[in-house]
Parts: structure tokens; sequence; C-alpha cells
């Protein structure tokens, strides 16, 4: 087969991967969309009691919505999911269009030029990829592919506590103790009456507090702790009422709240170097020495970080820091960007050295906190259209982000810092413990 009548290979089925797929099955392209889990958006699926910031207008995809109106599909109303509405709503019914498309219990294990590792220049762009793939059973097989978009996300690689970004002495041995995702806070019974440390600072450790704080505020014998890394608050609480994105902004505005009242006791510059187990409860120490009072659980909500193991044999300009590509990297980088929204990426700033081949979704923001799911939508739009040969409509930007209010100085460590960063997630004032992070978008 011509490298030209290979299927284009997407690798993960979240919301971003089914987008692209959406848009390849629009355009009359060939796609194999490979997910690792048994169903469509499984990531999301961990988050499902969750509700975003952002509205159903948001997080629904053009293509994807065109492909799904003649099965009677109707987009949502106006109003903000839980991860698991989203799935009901949009995720599940789209991957059910895209069928034989996709690819479930099928993980990605690596990534090259059919014949060619990393280090061989000769007729290298000509030949097809080669995906390799371990299916659920172990048994592993591989597929060629004229180009990949990789949209897996980086659910799956969570930071550990450690303020080095390395697992702090003692995080493996107290794993049981440590969540790396946002609770189920609606278990109530295993946080009344109990101390919980939430460590991160970003819109999943904000919406962590805000939930530990009603259950502290009917509760009085609850204690929670929030633990920045930063020596100075700054602008942990946002961008208020100035973000353009009301949820998101209602976010800091109510932890301030929570923090005043003296519900949540805030302790800065506090950077984890052990956690010692007492029992059944934790101990955090950190590099200056202080210790806090003994925990019943610890939510670990210090952003995530892109796999790129399997990609070892590709060739990829990715930036230093934040391991995202580099054309985006000064644009989304939290220790130069200070002010507002950040602009909408396309095929041109996603290209790498290894031609056809694209990061996308949170994963095209490496380590950076500030990926909402619109901006993944753009991205594979235009992507696609770069694939389809449409370069006009690949250079054309349709997306505009909006502001986060928030403008003070760049930084993340002792500087104000910028805005909170995190997931697309949050919980509304009256449903949070109700109905229930990210990064990638989610």
């Amino acid at each position: 087969m011509q490298k030209n009548e290979l299927p284009v290979v997407v690798i993960g089925a979240g919301p971003q991967g089914l987008a692209a797929a959406a848009h390849l099955v629009d355009r009359g392209q060939a796609v194999l969309l490979f997910e690792a889990g048994k169903t469509a958006a499984a990531g999301v699926s961990e988050w499902g009691h969750v509700r975003l910031f952002s509205e159903w207008g948001e997080l629904v995809d053009a293509a994807a919505a065109r492909l799904l109106g003649p099965t009677g599909w109707q987009t949502p109303t106006a109003g903000y999911p839980t991860g698991a509405q989203w799935i009901s709503g949009y995720l599940a019914p789209l991957a059910a269009v895209l069928g034989e498309h996709i690819r479930y219990d099928s993980r990605v294990v690596g990534v090259s030029r059919r014949g060619r590792d990393r280090l061989v220049d000769a007729g290298r762009a000509e030949q097809p990829f080669t995906v390799h793939i371990e299916a659920a059973d172990g048994t592993e097989y591989r597929v060629d592919a004229r180009a990949v978009i990789d949209a897996s996300g980086t659910w799956s690689s969570p930071n550990p506590a450690g303020a080095d970004g390395l697992p702090a002495l003692g995080e493996k041995a107290a794993a049981d103790l440590l969540d790396y995702r946002i609770p189920d806070y609606r278990m109530r019974t295993e946080y009344e009456g109990r101390h919980s440390v939430v460590v991160g600072s970003g819109h999943s450790a904000v919406t962590s507090v805000i939930a530990l704080g009603r259950i502290a505020r009917r509760d009085p014998a609850t204690k929670v702790t929030w633990v920045l890394r930063r020596g100075v608050v700054g602008n942990t609480f946002g961008g208020g009422a100035a973000d353009e994105l009301p949820a998101r902004g209602q976010l800091g505005i109510t932890a301030k709240e929570f923090v005043d009242a003296g519900l949540i006791d805030m302790v800065t510059g506090f950077r984890v170097e052990q956690i010692a187990r007492d029992g059944d409860q934790a101990v955090l120490t950190s590099e200056d020495g202080r210790s806090l009072a003994a925990a019943d659980h610890v939510a670990v909500l210090t952003g995530f970080r892109p796999d790129l193991s399997f990609l070892s044999e590709l060739r990829l300009e990715l930036d230093a820091t934040l391991q995202a590509p580099i054309r985006i990297a000064a644009e989304i980088d939290p220790n130069l960007h200070s002010c507002g929204s950040v602009a909408a990426t396309g095929a041109r700033d996603l290209a790498q050295p290894e031609p056809d081949f694209y990061l996308v979704g949170a994963k095209s923001y490496g380590r950076a906190p500030t990926f909402l799911a619109m901006t993944g939508y753009e991205q594979v739009r235009s992507v696609v259209a770069a694939l389809a040969g449409d370069h006009e409509a690949a250079a054309r930007v349709e997306l505009q982000l909006p502001d986060t209010g928030v403008c003070g100085g760049a930084g993340l460590f002792d500087s104000a810092g910028t805005g909170i960063g995190g997931s697309c997630c949050a919980l509304p004032e009256k449903q949070l413990i109700q109905l229930g992070r990210a990064p990638a978008s989610v």
C-alpha cells in the first residue's frame, strides 16, 4: 500500500482524540483511533463526579456535531456538565458513531518510521510511521500510518508531591494515603471530623479546597490545610469577576471566602521534602523543616506531565522547560506569561521536525496548566485541515480564548505568580457536593 493510502492514526479516545477522528471522517480521510481503556473518554470517567467550568457550548466540537447530526443527537442545552454528563451527553454518542474507527484495549507503546530509527536521515520522510500497539491480552502488533496525531493527554502522569519534581522521601510508601486526582467528596463521612491536606495551587486544588471547606463549615471538627509551594498567595485566587469564564472566576472567589472565614488553613512556601507514615496518617515535612499536623488524607493536585517515553524514536522539538512544542512554549509558559488569555494554536505551531506528527490536546501544553477543551478542538481542526491539504483552513484562526482576568507578573515560585492553573474542571457553588482538574483538558 502506498504511503498516501494509509490511515492517519490518532492516539487516545479522549475529547480531543475523538474530535480529531471526527474531523478526519468529515474530510473523507482514513483514520484509526487507538485507546488504551475499555471505553472512550476513560480518563474523563475517572473524574466523572467533577463539574466543568466550561459550558456545553465550549465542550462540543463542530465536526463532531456534524457527524452526530444524522443520528438525531442534539447539542445539549446551556449549563456546566459534570465529567459523567459530558460522556453520556456527547463523548459516548460520538464514539458510537465513530464505531469501527476505534480500537479499544489497545495501548500505543511506540511510534517510529518504517525501517528508520531516529538516527537515520536517508529517506526518512518518505517512509510511513510504524505504530506499535499492545493489546489487553499482551499481544503486540503494529500498524503503518501516513500521519500520527498524539492526543493521549497527561492524565496518566500526575506530578508528585515532592517539590523538586520527584517523589518526596516516603511518598511511594505512603501512596495509599494519597490521591493524585480530585477525590469524590460526596463521600462525606470519609472526610468529616478528619484532617485533609491539599497540595497544589491549580483549579483541581481549588476545587478540592472548596469541597472540603463546605464539609468543614457543617462539621467544625473537620480540619483542612491547603499547601502552596509559592512563598506568597499572589494570584492564587485567579481573576474573579474579571474572568471571562464566570464559573472559573467563581472558583477563586469562593476559595478566598472560605480562607477568610477560617475554614481553610493556608500554608505558603511549603515545599514538600518528606512524607512519613504515622499509623494510618501521613505527616508532610517541608524543605525548611516545618511539619504539618498528621493528615488522614492528602490530595496531591500538583498538575500533570506528558508521557514521552513511547515517542523516543521520533525527532521532536520540545521546549526544555515545559516539554511542549517549542513554537507555543513562550505563549503558555507560566514563568513568562503574565496577563490575560493565551492565543489559539494550530498546525503550524504544533508541527515537528518529524513531518506529519502532531501533539494535540493537553499533551501539547506539556507541563503548562492552562489548557481548555476548546483549545484542543481548534488544534485538531487546523491539524486535520493541514493533513488533508487544505492549507488555507489550516492557517485560519477560528477561536479566541477567554481572558483569565489575571494580570500580575509571571512566575510560580516566590513571586506573585500567574493565576490558578489546572484543568477545565470546577464545581458550581450549590452543586459541588451533590454532583461532585485537570490537565488535559482535560
